[in-house]
């Protein structure tokens, strides 16, 4: 891509580059990236397109350009992904916020909370939405990822959550010590893909995000047992459980969560219909 292109031009040859490496939607991801170099909002792009790019700019497009064709995700290039309306950090140490998660967002407000665990934090994404949604609660994120968990502090600073969010690093249960301290609402995205799964996933997951937040390298149901198993030690009475699924987990979920002892136990769908989220209740005093 030569210095003295216009926008469209550096546009139309990028997007043929992406076509050629099977990228699933090139046009997009080629507007995202060129905004994202000319800083940009993505929603005005067109109106920069009839004029000049400067070649240095034209070069980091390139090589941007060629980074998305080896299946590198555009949130790892531009370092930034939206989710439920607001913008987090995210690089190659903690999953990509997903469209698909914010079924566990709603189905988390729509009843009142006021102290939440977050299970696996990640980016923080799910805690500092919830958090950010609902300004009278506090809450806990947890990581066994000490890299994932520098995420989540820049992204908890950003959005001015210091004072309402603690961040705790071990796995599961065990981040939160020996405190006896019990939650009205306790959520989780744990790895749920299994190990036999993990050849058919997206190069762009496969490939760039963590696999320990991908898969337990066994069935796919690891997390979901331990997270089940100290449910109700953490639940305050008339608590929630809340956990993100594949689309084929639902009844095995949604088992471990009545063998844990909770009750009005349900499987939510998305979008498409398919299973995303079991949710359960640890029985009121």
């Amino acid at each position: 891509m030569s210095g003295g292109s216009t926008g469209s031009q550096l546009l139309a040859r990028a997007t043929a580059r992406l076509v050629e490496a099977g990228v699933a939607d090139p046009g997009r991801d080629a507007r995202r990236l060129l905004a994202h170099v000319l800083k940009v909002p993505p929603g005005r792009l067109t109106l920069f397109l009839p004029e000049p790019v400067a070649p240095e700019h034209a070069v980091l497009f390139d090589a941007l350009i060629d980074r998305r064709a080896a299946r590198v995700p555009v949130s790892h290039l531009t370092g930034r992904r939206q989710f439920y309306g607001r913008e987090f950090l995210v690089n190659s140490s903690v999953l990509d916020p997903r469209p698909e998660t914010e079924i566990l967002i709603e189905a988390a407000l729509s009843q009142p909370f006021t102290r939440v665990l977050d299970l696996g934090t990640g980016s923080g994404c799910i805690l500092l939405t919830l958090l950010a949604e609902r300004p009278g609660a506090t809450g806990i994120g947890t990581d066994l990822s000490a890299q994932a968990l520098e995420v989540a502090f820049w992204n908890r600073n950003a959005l001015q959550l210091e004072p309402r969010a603690a961040l705790a690093q071990g796995n599961w249960w065990g981040a939160l010590g020996d405190a006896p301290e019990t939650f009205d609402l306790i959520v989780s995205n744990p790895p749920y893909i299994a190990l036999t799964e993990m050849p058919g996933l997206a190069p762009e997951v496969r490939d760039h995000e963590p696999r320990m937040a991908l898969t337990d390298e066994g069935d796919g149901l690891a997390a979901y047992r331990a997270i089940a198993a100290g449910a109700a030690a953490h639940l305050a009475p008339g608590g929630r459980l809340l956990v993100e699924i594949g689309p084929s987990q639902g009844a095995a979920v949604a088992d471990l969560f009545r063998a844990s002892g909770l009750v009005d136990v349900a499987v939510i769908a998305d979008l498409d219909g398919r299973d995303r989220v079991v949710t359960g209740r640890l029985q009121a005093l």
